[in-house]
């Protein structure tokens, strides 16, 4: 058994910062006024061509009872009986419609001093709140559409929770879904986590899952927080392109960046300058000790523990780098070496065919996670890099069927192949497309299957239906070749071999 070698490298209408004035009709006065009275006017009603249509009901245009009340009301504050002040600006408002926030109709219907005033001043404890928000919130009460930028709608989110607003809570949040993209994601999760948003932290976190590793970008690596990282790093949902050893190439990226703030180059120079900055790290400072142990080293430990290190070094050339960079702990490594190694010798002499009971949590946990993108339509056939314990799996895509294949006999492989008869595995098999934001476009799954195959045996693992499948096309594969638990399992065997040997 060996190495395993890639072959293939609706809206909301406006809201009008000035309404449309009352003073507009007098400027055009009808002419028909300077007639008699007994002369028909055409513009106060349509003239009626015959008998017969005396029955038609006709449409006319009115002003809008809502633009009314904003204008007049809100606008002009005409009839206000209490003034708002907050940030340094006022505004005439009406208890009556105040009353639609949570926080002020505790404020009037209760025993407080406010209930009472005629002018009340708003301390505004939140830095999220600035006096458009403020604009928008109040006038929100005042008509039945609001149009939130994309751009605002954290201010806004932040006046609407402070004035206990549901409806306008709520409206931003749908924003935010809708406007999830490179330059929005983590300010949105970072927002959506203070004010309890909770399904829009899940949306921002599946957006991040899906192009953290498929369009890796400079300015979304230094705004991503250790905590966020984490969350992305452990998931088994993660879109990973190609290896495992993605995974941990990226964090490294990412860990250069939150140390390095200022560095301004592109995408692919990051890595280079990644590497570069940690040989001179180690040269200049003599440092033998690894860098997560050190001061700097210590807010990155929780993230690099995530990275499924069993499936990195079981490459040569990927083991090599983890060595030569120095950033793992070398205990880390040691007890992951020694976990494979048993893993292996389970595979050869214990009779581990691979998981044959579904173990949902294990495939979570520790699933290998894998991907492939796939520019435009054609036939692909590829095998991911790692040590797969003797599976050496096929991967092909050919006339919108994706096949799995145990190659054992039929191709030739660059390390040794299990010639047991049958083998099983666990697997999850996801492909998904993605607009110019990141957006998902089309998306299948075959969710969570288990899988047995005989030698150089095929299995279609997805028909695909050509009218949803929009290129370039991303793969994502998760695996799990060998019995999950199976650690636990040689006690039985010690005691035939103390048999044995007694």
């Amino acid at each position: 058994m060996g190495i395993l070698g890639s072959k293939f490298q609706s809206p909301s209408q406006g809201l009008e910062d000035i309404a449309e004035g009352t003073s507009t009709n007098r400027k055009h006065g009808c002419e028909c006024k300077k007639r008699k009275r007994n002369v028909p006017c055409d513009c106060e009603s349509e003239q009626e061509e015959d008998d017969g249509l005396l029955d038609t009901p006709r449409r006319k245009k009115l002003k809008s009872t809502s633009r009314y009340i904003y204008q007049t009301l809100f606008l002009n504050g005409e009839n206000s009986d209490i003034r708002i002040c907050a940030l340094g600006q006022e505004w005439n408002l009406h208890k009556v419609y105040l009353c639609q926030s949570g926080y002020f109709s505790s404020m009037f219907s209760g025993s407080w001093k406010e209930s009472n005033m005629m002018e009340i001043n708003l301390e505004i404890p939140d830095q999220n709140i600035d006096t458009e928000a403020l604009q928008v919130v109040f006038g929100s009460l005042y008509r039945d559409d609001v149009l939130i930028k994309p751009s605002r709608v954290v201010s806004i989110l932040a006046a609407a929770c402070m004035l206990q607003l549901d409806g306008l809570i709520q409206q931003c949040g749908e924003t935010m879904k809708e406007n999830i993209s490179t330059k929005t994601a983590c300010g949105y999760y970072a927002c959506a986590s203070i004010y309890g948003l909770d399904s829009v932290m899940k949306k921002c976190l599946e957006w991040l899952l899906n192009n953290l590793m498929t369009h890796q970008n400079v300015e979304l690596m230094k705004e991503l927080s250790a905590e966020v990282m984490e969350l992305l790093i452990q998931s088994s949902d993660l879109f990973v392109m190609q290896v495992e050893m993605d995974v941990y190439t990226a964090l490294k990226k990412w860990m250069f960046l939150q140390l390095n703030a200022l560095w301004d180059g592109p995408i692919k120079q990051l890595l280079a300058d990644a590497d570069a900055w940690l040989c001179k790290r180690r040269t200049d400072l003599c440092e033998k000790e690894p860098f997560l142990d050190t001061e700097d080293g210590l807010p990155f430990r929780s993230v690099f523990k995530h990275v499924r290190l069993q499936y990195i070094i079981n490459d040569l050339a990927s083991a090599r780098i983890l060595e030569r960079d120095n950033i793992l702990p070398p205990d880390w490594l040691t007890s992951v070496y020694k976990s494979q190694w048993f893993a292996m010798l389970r595979t050869e002499f214990d009779n581990d065919n691979g998981p044959h009971e579904a173990n949902k949590d294990e495939f979570e946990r520790s699933s290998m996670r894998c991907g492939r993108k796939l520019t435009k339509d054609g036939d692909y056939c590829w095998r991911w890099t790692g040590f797969n314990f003797g599976f050496d799996l096929l991967v092909t895509y050919t006339n919108r069927f994706i096949v799995f294949k145990r190659n054992t006999l039929s191709q030739p492989c660059g390390g040794a192949v299990s010639l047991q008869p049958r083998r099983h595995l666990a697997y999850r098999l996801r492909l998904a497309s993605f607009d110019s934001r990141g957006k998902l476009v089309c998306s299948r799954s075959t969710g969570y299957q288990l899988l047995t195959l005989e030698k150089d045996q095929e299995y279609v693992v997805m028909n695909l239906d050509s009218r949803l499948l929009s290129f370039p096309l991303y793969v994502c594969c998760n695996f799990l070749y060998t019995s999950p638990h199976s650690d636990q399992r040689p006690d039985s065997s010690e005691q035939e071999s103390a048999a044995l040997v007694s």
